[in-house]
């Protein structure tokens, strides 16, 4: 799962989810950003997956075993 990180200009982070829309969170640090970005992500998989929705491809390499 990848997760994009990036600085504003007023000096906030931004991490996004882009296999998963709406994974997009704000955070003080990059490693912050990282974090709460993760833990939104895995809240959304969790959410189709009690739903019954698809989860995208690349989602799966996380669970690999």
């Amino acid at each position: 799962m990848r997760i994009e990180i990036e600085r504003e200009g007023d000096g906030r982070w931004i991490g996004e989810v882009p296999a998963l829309p709406g994974v997009l969170v704000y955070a003080a640090t990059e490693q912050e950003a990282r974090a709460k970005a993760e833990a939104l992500a895995f809240r959304v998989i969790a959410d189709r997956l009690d739903h019954g929705e698809p989860v995208p491809t690349e989602v799966h390499q996380v669970f690999a075993a």
